[in-house]
């Protein structure tokens, strides 16, 4: 069962590939957390605690597009390598001026920004070149695999800066993340490829946008894209708004708000070890449907619940229902799309994905300061189930895509 569901890595390409972004994934999830310490720490804010995050999710909203357009266009290898250096630049001076104690609030807002601007361009780019690196039978594997190595790193990464933080403060925690770039540097450095002639014709606004009336025409991707953004606008709630349920209805600290944190993260990584074990990919669409209205149903039952041990299995199904929703619509859109649409294709993906949650977080953040926190969740749930049932009602009415790998 193992090598079924690791299969990919048998691919000297992936493997490499894997490795290195694990590496750096710990990295990034340990700076994130050590910078929203350093944040909260410096002002109190719990605004600017929201305003930083953001910073780092809204540029998904416009230049995803852009990035998904140059991965058509341009080496997707050269890109990745690009973007890795400027990230660790961003790393390095956010890590030295905090050494320094030279580092405001404007400074983390200002890079934070940055860091967003790299990862618009580079998280579509990342999406489409894994289809590069394996065989088309292995891609729907690759693309769980690669889905396990995030929640893998948000398992590991803030677990380390915790206790780095403590013992030699956040500045050494973000040199540490620069340096954790070397390796995924190194694992593209070391990919063999095949050449691949890049489709020139189409320049300008007409290139740009061929992805979004590629996606427009196809109805099983315009239903999938429309669906990833309902989960993840009203989804986020559940992320954004835990450590205000934490306090105001459990009446618990932070060692409740890690533990359920930690039950999200494992009904992800568990959906996405079982997406990777998969040999048969029929009906998967109906899957990611019932997974939509299953999440729907889960915000309900949270809100309506006063008891954090109660919590823990709720989560932990939000977990693996939102996990089995990202990662199979992933799937299905690649094994649908041409390669030479990929990028930009997912680059709708990276919008329908991380631009919604940006937006999610700020709305409903906002929200929670003026009505109840139970009434907000509630509401998601609600809402979710509306849309997700209209759109899981598209998706059990389409014809059953070819997705057997």
């Amino acid at each position: 069962m193992a090598q079924h569901i690791f299969r990919s890595l048998r691919h000297r390409n992936f493997r490499l590939f894997y490795l290195g972004q694990l590496v750096s994934l710990n990295g990034t999830w340990m700076q994130s957390t050590a910078q929203a310490w350093l944040v909260y720490r410096l002002t109190g804010s719990g605004t600017l605690l929201g305003l930083v995050a953001s910073a780092t999710l809204v540029p998904h909203l416009i230049f995803a597009v852009y990035g998904g357009w140059l991965a058509d266009r341009f080496s997707r290898r050269r890109l990745m390598i690009i973007a890795q250096i400027l990230a660790m630049v961003q790393a390095i001076g956010l890590g030295v001026l905090t050494v320094a104690g030279w580092v405001q609030a404007w400074h983390i807002l200002l890079l934070a920004l940055m860091l967003g601007l790299v990862q618009a361009i580079e998280t579509p780019v990342r999406q489409s070149f894994i289809s590069q690196l394996v065989p088309r039978e292995d891609l729907p594997n690759a693309i769980a695999l690669n889905s396990s190595m995030f929640h893998l790193a948000r398992f590991i990464g803030p677990a380390l800066a915790g206790v780095l933080v403590a013992w030699v403060g956040e500045g050494p925690v973000f040199l540490l993340n620069a340096v954790t770039f070397i390796a995924v540097l190194v694992s593209l450095t070391y990919l063999r490829l095949p050449t691949i002639q890049r489709e020139h014709s189409k320049t300008g606004v007409s290139g740009l946008w061929s992805g979004l009336h590629f996606a427009r025409e196809h109805n099983l991707i315009r239903t999938l894209l429309l669906l990833v953004a309902s989960v993840s606008l009203l989804g986020s709630a559940m992320v954004v708004l835990l450590p205000i349920f934490v306090v105001q209805v459990f009446e618990q600290g932070p060692r409740t708000l890690g533990l359920l944190m930690a039950m999200l993260g494992a009904g992800s990584l568990s959906a996405a070890l079982l997406l990777a074990g998969r040999r048969d990919f029929r009906l998967l669409e109906r899957r990611v449907a019932i997974a939509a209205i299953s999440m729907a149903t889960g915000l309900v039952l949270f809100a309506a619940n006063p008891w954090h041990t109660l919590a823990l299995p709720i989560l932990f199904v939000l977990g693996f229902a939102g996990t089995t929703v990202f990662a199979s619509s992933n799937t299905l859109i690649q094994l649908a799309v041409p390669d030479e649409l990929r990028g930009r294709v997912m680059a709708l993906f990276t919008i329908s994905l991380q631009g919604m949650v940006s937006i999610g977080q700020l709305i409903l953040g906002a929200a929670a300061d003026h009505i109840s926190v139970t009434m907000v969740i509630a509401g998601c749930g609600i809402s979710l189930f509306i849309l997700g049932g209209i759109l899981a009602r598209f998706l059990y009415r389409l014809p059953l895509a070819p997705t057997t790998a």
